[in-house]
Order: structure tokens, then sequence, then C-alpha cells
């Protein structure tokens, strides 16, 4: 060994894999959530990611819990699983889905997949080639970005526009894409705006990507859970103009993100990825991954048919108060506002003006400063594409939220420039 090569390890870490982001919300978050202090007596109000399973108020339904446990003790289901997932599981999804279509999915059309993270995963690894770039919103979810890196995929952002309840900047898009360009990727309803995108707004994507060539990636994790004046409208409704990917999970709409079950599903009635071997490259990415445990997928037809309507009403009367509150509460906050009112997901962005502020340069700061002196945790908005700005997840119990506004509030005011 020549150069000094024999003191270097083999496994030594790429420093490519150093340059990539922190990919989730969560760790991003650790430096914030460390910096509380711990002999606050007040308890912490984690307002920084879309978990709301830590509020009492947002248990997932008996017939899910019911599922589960007749799914182990059936013992049908302490097997392995097949790749694409078990049959039962896939038709179920197949019919859930369909429901809002004007075609039939069948189950050969699903892939299911450990939590959205996975489908994730798996189609990005599905684009990678030499060369090739997808088009991902800003903001947006840094899970893309990180997985994408790593798969050394071209990550090139397309903005969304605040002063247009956060639609896609179909402009951009059209100056962005180009021959290596493979996919676009939307997130509806919207993590981290808040947002629901119309009918109308969807079908000019279809357009737009149908002339540029590349399909569109439906990440609809928070899929029906909107409680504003625009009704859900999934993105495979517009299939037969250009091919669709949809990821989703029962995560939100069911509140199980500790179960993580996901799908990727294919929405293409004119059978375009099967022509172009996408199907195949799906089928063999999953081939390696890890699969989801089967028992969870035996349960699966019984969560999706049997949860009752009246869970699903009272989860949006929920959220619609905790969002109305996080938009009233922020209005009362001056150095802080927010553009649009949240009419889906759980999460909304908020406009921060640190120049309004005594020691507080971005919104970073702001974040830690906020979780040492009031044991509040929001996420920065660099940490999702926009610098200044905060991502605050409204999943909450209205109490603990009202609580978390109104620290964030007294903070504000103490830290409030004198003039």
């Amino acid at each position: 060994m020549e150069n000094g090569a024999e003191n270097k390890w083999g496994f030594e870490d790429k420093q490519e894999h150093k340059a990539a982001p922190a990919v989730t919300v969560k760790t991003s978050l650790a430096s914030i959530i460390d910096s509380v202090n711990k002999n606050d007596p007040r308890p912490v109000v984690p307002l920084g990611y879309g978990d709301p399973t830590a509020f009492p108020c947002f248990r997932t339904a008996v017939e899910a819990e019911d599922a589960i446990v007749d799914a182990v003790r059936s013992g049908k289901f302490n097997c392995y699983a097949t790749n694409s997932g078990i049959p039962p599981a896939r038709r179920a999804i197949a019919d859930y889905l369909s429901r809002d279509l004007p075609y039939k999915l069948s189950a050969d059309d699903v892939y299911v997949t450990l939590g959205c993270k996975q489908a994730v995963e798996v189609i990005l690894s599905v684009l990678a080639r030499p060369g090739a770039n997808v088009l991902l919103p800003r903001p947006g979810w840094p899970y893309y970005e990180g997985i994408a890196q790593r798969k050394q995929v071209e990550v090139r952002h397309f903005d969304l526009l605040p002063e247009r309840n956060w639609e896609v900047d179909l402009d951009a898009v059209e100056a962005l894409a180009d021959k290596n360009t493979a996919a676009m990727v939307i997130i509806n309803p919207g993590n981290p705006c808040g947002n629901v995108f119309t009918y109308h707004h969807l079908q000019e994507i279809a357009e737009m990507a149908r002339k540029l060539r590349v399909m569109v990636v439906a990440d609809e994790v928070y899929g029906h859970l909107t409680f504003g004046s625009i009704p859900y409208t999934p993105m495979g409704l517009f299939g037969s103009i250009v091919p669709v990917i949809t990821l989703g999970s029962i995560s939100k709409r069911w509140l199980v993100p500790g179960w993580r079950f996901g799908w990727l599903v294919t929405n293409d009635p004119n059978g375009i990825f099967q022509k172009s071997g996408i199907i195949d490259s799906i089928k063999d990415c999953l081939s390696i991954y890890s699969d989801i445990p089967t028992f969870i997928q035996g349960a699966i037809p019984q969560i999706l048919e049997k949860t009752k309507e009246d869970f699903f009403c009272k989860l949006i009367d929920t959220l619609r108060e905790s969002a109305e509150i996080c938009y009233n509460g922020i209005k009362e906050i001056p150095c802080m506002s927010c553009p649009n009112k949240p009419e889906g997901s759980m999460v909304t962005m908020v406009k921060l003006n640190p120049w309004l502020l005594e020691d507080i340069n971005d919104d970073i700061e702001f974040a830690l400063k906020l979780a040492k002196e009031e044991s509040v945790i929001v996420t920065p908005g660099i940490y999702v594409g926009l610098k200044n700005w905060l991502r605050i997840a409204f999943c909450a119990e209205p109490s603990a939220l009202k609580d978390g506004l109104g620290r964030m509030k007294a903070f504000c005011q103490r830290h409030t420039k004198k003039h």
C-alpha cells in the first residue's frame, strides 16, 4: 500500500453520505429537543412533527385494534410474506383506493411497504440512473431529498406559492425539467403546508407532467384528512392523462404511525409502467427489502373494510378545531404570520420575522431558544426548505396546543426589540 493507504479502513464513511442532509424531521429536531431545560416543570409541548399519538384524543379505531388481535390469534399469519405483500392485503388496498377512482385497481397494482418511507426509497431506487433528476416541492418532506442524494439522483426544486394557497409553480416545473427528468413529486394534502390541491390544479399538474413526459409521484399519506372548503382529490384520478405512482399508508388516517404499514400503487390504465419496465424494477427492488410483519398485513382487510365512519368524522372534527386554534393563535403573535388557514393534513407553515426580535437571527435560533426557555418544540422551516419559516404540527390536544401557542407568544413578547 502507498501514500498512507495502509492507515485507511475499507469501511470508512463516504463523504457523499456525510454531505446528504438529515433525512427526517425527527432526526433534524434532535438538537432542538436536546435544548429543552430539564429543570422546567412544565410538560414539553411537541409541535415539531406530525405524530398525534402523543395525545389521548388521537387514538386509533377499536376496529383496527381488534383486527390486529384477530390476525395474531388466527394463527394464519406467522409465515413469511411474499415480496409484494400477501394477496388479501393487496386486494383490500386496491378496493379501498378504487372507491375514489373512475376505474378499478387490481391487487397487482399494489405493493405493500414498510411505511411510506420504504415506498419513497423504492420509487427513487427505481428511478435512479446516471444523470437522472427528480423535481421536488419546496417546502417539502426532507426524506425525499436525503434518499435521492443517497441514490445519486439529482434533485431540482420547484416552489409552492403561499400567495396561491401553496399551489405548484408550474412555470418553474416546466423550466426545470429536461430530457433526464424522470418524475415530479407532489404531496397532497400538503406536508408541510397544510394545503389541499383543487381538482383543477391537479389536472393542470397531470397535463404538465404529460407534456414533459414524466411520471407523477403522489404522496397521499394524509389522504382524506381535509377539513376546509376543498375536498380531497386523489392524483390517481388523472392516471389516464399521465402515469401516477401513489404512495400512502395507514399511519395518519388511522393514527398508527408506529405500525409501519404503507403502500406503493401504480395508477396507469394505459399500461405505460409495464411497457417501460417500471413494474419489473419495482418488483426487483422489493425483493431485497424487508417485509412488513405478516400479521399486520393479515389485519389490513378488516381495518380498511370495518372501520366505522364515526371514527373518521371525529378525527376530522378534532383536526378542524386544532387547525382553527393554531391559525387564530398565530395571528396573536406579532413576529409571525400564517398566510393560509390549514385545510388538510396535520401541519402548517408559519412565516417568522426574526428582524423584529432581539438576539434571534433566524428560524433555527428561534426554535433552539424557544425549546430552552419555554419547552415548546417547533421545526425550523429551513429543515423543510424555507428559511425563516416554521413548521408547526397542530395535531395536539386543544388544551396543549393553546398552552404551547401561549408560551410561544410570551417568548416572542419577551424577545421583541424595544424601539
